[in-house]
This record gives C-alpha cells, sequence and structure tokens, in this order.
C-alpha cells in the first residue's frame, strides 16, 4: 500500500541505518522528559496560586488602602481554607483548558490565552458560588486580584519553565523527531522554517520522497531517509512522533487520503498537512457552505472582528496618554534638531501601508539636507545601501540623528501615524514600494497588517540581522500574531532600545 501513496515508481532501496546522534532521549526517554515537565509545571501553578491569592489578601486587607472599605474585618483563617479549597477546582479548569496538554503547551501566546481564559472562568465559578450559598461572603477586591495575579503569577511561572525548556531543546531534550514527506519547494521550505525557529520542539530527521535516491542531500545536512515503499521502517527506526506532508508533493486526493488512513489514526504519529499556500497565504481562512457545498475563502486582511478590535484599543491605549505623557520631550528634541543643523524637523518617509496604500511616516530628520550629495560622493556606500537598506556608518546623519537613531527617539513621532491608523505599535517593518521586491512572494502577506513602530526585528536585533532574516521575523509574526504576542513585544522592546543593539 506504501507504494502506491504518492506514485507507483519503483525505486532501488537500501537499508536504513539508524544515525549516530547526541539526544537527549539518549539519556532520558521522551516520555519520562514530559512526564518531569508535567509534574514541574503544576506544581510552579500551585506555588503561583498561593502566592497569588496571599498577595490579594496582603493588598486587600493589610495595606490599608483607601480605595477599600477599611471596617471590613476579614477572617484569615476562613481565606487560608477558602485558598486551600479554590486551588484543586482552578487546577482542574486549567486541566479542562488543555493547560497540561502536550499540544497546547510551550506555545507562548496560545497558552497565555487559555491561561487568561482559565482564570477568568475560575473567578466566575467563585462567583456563582457566592450567589448560590449566603454563607459564603468574600470582598470582591480579594477576588479581582487574585483574578489578575493569579493570570501574572503563573504566567510569569510558565513563562520561566518555557524559557528553560527553550534552553534544553538545544540540548536534544524535549524534541519531537520529525520527518516530512515530500522534497519538492514547499518541502524544503516548511524544513528551513521549522529549523530556523529552534524553539520550535521539531527535531527534522529528513524527508521521504519517491524521486530522491535514498541517502542523498537534499538541503543542508537533511538526507532522503528512503523511499514510500520505507515510510513504515523509516517511522520505527527515527521514533518518529511528527509525520509532515508538503501538500503539493503529494499527487492526488486519493492517494492523500490513504496517507491519513495509514498514519492518521496512529497514536505514536501526529499526522500534519501543509495548506499548499504556506509561502502566500498568511491571512486567516474562512469556510462557508454555499448549496451545502464548503468553499474555502482567503481573508484580504489578517486580523478581522475581536482581534481587530483588541489590537486597535491597544494601540489608541497606550499611544495617547503615551503622546501626552512625552511631549515636553517631543519639543525638547524638536528644537535640539532646529539648533544643531539646517533643514526641517520631521521627515516624511513614503512607505506602504495595508491593502498596498502608500502614506507618509512620521521621524524626527536625522540626516543632513544635502544627503543625496553625500552619498553621490561614496560609491562604496552606495552598493551596501542598495543591498541592506541600512549604513553602518552613515556620513549623511547629522550630531543629534546619532544619538536619536541609538535610543530609537527618531521613531517617536511615528505614534502619531498610530493615531490616524496608518501604522501599529507593534508590527512588521514598514517599507518603501522599492522594497517590495525584496519581499517576492511574501509582499502579499507584508500587505495584511499596518507595519509597527516595533515588531521581532526590533527585539531581534535590528540592523545586525540580514535582510533575508527580517522577512523572515515579519512573516513569522504575521502568521502568528495574537494580542499576548503584542504585549509581549512591546515589554522586549524598552530593554532592546535600551541596550542599542544594532541600532544605526
Amino acid at each position: 500500500m506504501a507504494s502506491s501513496l504518492l506514485g507507483s515508481d519503483n525505486i532501488a532501496t537500501r537499508p536504513i541505518e539508524k544515525p549516530r546522534i547526541t539526544s537527549g532521549a539518549l539519556r532520558l526517554p521522551r516520555r519520562t522528559q514530559w512526564r518531569a515537565f508535567t509534574i514541574f509545571l503544576i506544581t510552579s501553578d500551585i506555588i503561583m496560586l498561593v502566592l497569588a491569592f496571599q498577595a490579594a489578601y496582603f493588598v486587600r486587607f493589610e495595606l490599608n488602602l483607601q480605595i477599600f472599605n477599611l471596617w471590613v474585618v476579614p477572617s484569615l483563617t476562613f481565606y487560608r481554607i477558602f485558598m486551600v479549597c479554590l486551588i484543586p477546582v482552578w487546577l482542574a479548569i486549567f486541566a479542562i483548558k488543555g493547560l497540561y496538554n502536550r499540544a497546547y503547551l510551550l506555545g507562548g501566546t496560545e497558552e497565555y490565552s487559555r491561561l487568561f481564559n482559565g482564570s477568568t472562568i475560575g473567578a466566575f465559578v467563585v462567583i456563582i458560588a457566592s450567589f448560590v450559598s449566603t454563607e459564603l461572603y468574600l470582598a470582591r477586591a480579594w477576588l479581582f486580584l487574585s483574578w489578575a495575579f493569579s493570570f501574572l503569577f503563573i504566567g510569569f511561572g510558565r513563562f520561566v519553565l518555557r524559557r528553560l525548556v527553550y534552553y534544553l531543546r538545544g540540548y536534544g531534550y524535549f524534541l519531537s523527531p520529525a520527518v516530512i514527506l515530500g522534497a519538492n519547494d514547499e518541502g524544503l521550505l516548511l524544513a528551513e522554517q521549522l529549523l530556523q525557529w529552534k524553539t520550535s520542539g521539531f527535531d527534522i530527521k529528513g524527508f521521504i520522497d519517491k524521486k530522491i535516491k535514498p541517502g542523498t542531500i537534499v538541503w543542508r545536512n537533511l538526507r532522503c531517509l528512503g523511499d514510500l515503499n520505507q515510510i513504515d521502517e523509516v517511522l520505527n527506526t527515527f521514533e518518529i512522533e511528527e509525520l509532515i506532508l508538503a501538500s503539493s508533493a503529494i499527487s492526488s486526493r486519493d492517494k492523500m487520503v490513504e496517507i491519513f488512513k495509514r498514519y492518521g489514526v496512529n497514536s505514536k504519529v501526529n499526522v500534519r498537512l501543509s495548506s499548499g499556500l504556506y509561502e502566500i497565504v498568511t491571512t486567516g481562512l474562512t469556510v462557508n457552505q454555499f448549496a451545502y457545498v464548503p468553499l474555502v475563502g482567503v481573508n484580504p486582511v489578517r486580523l478581522t472582528g475581536m482581534d481587530k478590535a483588541l489590537k486597535m484599543a491597544l494601540d489608541y491605549l497606550i499611544t495617547i496618554p503615551g503622546i501626552i505623557a512625552i511631549s515636553p520631550l517631543l519639543l525638547l528634541i524638536a528644537i535640539i534638531i532646529r539648533l544643531d543643523s539646517e533643514g526641517p524637523i520631521i521627515h516624511r518617509r513614503r512607505v506602504v501601508g495595508v491593502n498596498g496604500v502608500k502614506f507618509d511616516a512620521f521621524k524626527f530628520r536625522t540626516m543632513h539636507v544635502n544627503g543625496d550629495a553625500i552619498l553621490a560622493s561614496r560609491p562604496d556606500l552606495q552598493e551596501e545601501l542598495a543591498t541592506n537598506h541600512k549604513l553602518k556608518d552613515d556620513p549623511r546623519i547629522t550630531r543629534v540623528g546619532k544619538y536619536l537613531r541609538k535610543f530609537s527617539l527618531d521613531e517617536l513621532p511615528q505614534l502619531f501615524n498610530v493615531l490616524r491608523g496608518e501604522m501599529s505599535l507593534v508590527g512588521p517593518r514598514m517599507i518603501t514600494e522599492q522594497e517590495m521586491q525584496k519581499y517576492d512572494k511574501w509582499d502579499l502577506n507584508l500587505l495584511t497588517v499596518r507595519p509597527g513602530m516595533t515588531g521581532l526585528w526590533q527585539v531581534s536585533g535590528r540592523s545586525n540581522i540580514s535582510y533575508e532574516e527580517r522577512v523572515r521575523l515579519d512573516m513569522y509574526y504575521i502568521r502568528n500574531w495574537a494580542i499576548w504576542l503584542d504585549l509581549q513585544l512591546l515589554m522586549q522592546t524598552i530593554p532592546a532600545v535600551i541596550r542599542s543593539i544594532g541600532a544605526y
């Protein structure tokens, strides 16, 4: 049967040799690794819940803050007993929400979202219980603080554990052996993306392909592990847990169904199918029925509905107070620029926004007005600029401009672009129309979200990373957007700006 999955070609095969690998699985079985992690995770959640409940009690009853009713005399014994009873209830809710399910762990923003929902449900359970039982009287402020602290504390605990797992993955622990079925362009692209992000948890062993002789190096150090007659042998030899199908490499729908019939019900192997539009579509796909026929549609923008509302709310809730707070700094920078060199205070850069709409992105001027003439006298720098769209030692930059760029102060006027709805606080890099060709097949994706003042490129080294890596980071952000990712990147931006790594 295996020989008919992708085609009927019979390729000369040779016995598959198990590779010599240095893996955490050789020192500690993978099942034991994940069991230990789950135990640590539950322990961390219990500790953080206790700290959250205690912190809520301390803030509500012991700080004597005037915003609370200070005449209330709490029973410490009652609250301690209630906390002990509440912990298993919240842990059960977390389990129902999949917070101890391996499939949903180490997912970053997805895990935070489930944690937020779980904590909210836990708080509602307490509210409902207080309505049902007249003897259960709780301070509303304590309950609200418990909800907030539990999300923050448990989220912090899981963040630390996740970082520990990411570190251990560099030594072969917590990895899932995977093989890609199909060594065509899409299969190679999948391998590149999965290997680029070392925290993905996939240990790509190689490819299965009917057109390539087993043992042939396909990409970097990855080989073709076998042909279609050897799928079972490959899965067993390499102890594969993830079978990734490059859908464009599958010649017919019937053969795809055969694969899922044979391996999709195997509890030891997860079969994952790429969309076939991986390199093109990062926007959401919708399925609607017309005359009882399910048809897939592509959203023209990445964010719709509640996601769009949440992102806009985050932008305005931070931008409006932010502009008011830093207005004296903006005025001071404007005065210094005017005194330092001739020319306008604000530089307008024509860039491309959502759906290809062009707009002027505002920045404090950091270059001399005769910058073109200065660059024309330096042919060596013209080539560097054409390649990277950045110059590490740019003679056009003014004295004040060097410091503004070092600490990203020149970008503060873009807050007004955010107010105008042209940009977002977090998003992909804004680019000019000329740069669009650098994105090649990814340009369609880039136009589905608003460019951001900061993003993955900002916290990952800025100008120190290659242009190809910037494109990859932008695509990762668009594909994996969540409100929690925006919050995470905003928090990471502050130390990144202070360190000034890659800022020029």
